[in-house]
């Protein structure tokens, strides 16, 4: 007897944002939460990154703070999902060159330049909320220069998924 399979799966992409979106909910900074999955051209997942404190930096002491004065705020020391995505990576540095990265936010200009150093060739992403801003026009002009492809990730048919773990 033939059986026909399932047809309601995840596609490949579907599969490495959710795991980027699942890093993300590590994260401890109260207002924006981010993910990163690194994959080969094989669909092996190679590394993955959130946001957060550096290694030695107490979360309960660290500044998660928007605003203020520069250094009573996250943005001088926080580390990008991208940053720990590609600094957990524990191979061979040639395994990262043609690769890609799920991303939920589009990567700031320093998160860029790191895609580009490490080989990384493509840029799949959930949100470009700060799309007009410098450091977002940056890493697409360094992006385009550089001949790193990135695109939005458009899901439909799995926008919520719910895990059980009961």
């Amino acid at each position: 007897m033939k059986t026909k399979a399932r047809d309601s799966y995840l596609t490949w992409d579907e599969y490495f944002m959710a795991i980027a979106k699942l890093s993300a909910l590590r994260s401890k900074d109260p207002n924006t939460q981010v993910g990163a999955c690194i994959v080969d051209s094989s669909n092996r997942i190679l590394s993955i990154g959130y946001n957060g404190a550096p290694n030695g930096f107490s979360d309960s002491i660290f500044p998660w703070a928007r605003e203020g004065e520069v250094l009573e705020t996250k943005y001088p020391f926080v580390c990008h999902a991208e940053l720990n995505a590609i600094l957990n990576y524990r191979g061979s540095r040639k395994d990262l060159e043609n690769a890609k990265i799920y991303v939920d936010l589009f990567p700031c200009n320093e998160c860029a330049k790191l895609i580009i150093q490490a080989g990384i060739k493509e840029v799949i992403y959930l949100s470009d909320k700060y799309n007009e801003t410098d450091s977002v026009k940056a890493s697409k002009m360094l992006f385009t220069k550089c001949n790193v492809k990135y695109h939005h990730l458009d899901i439909k048919d799995h926008a919520k998924i719910v895990i059980d773990m009961n």
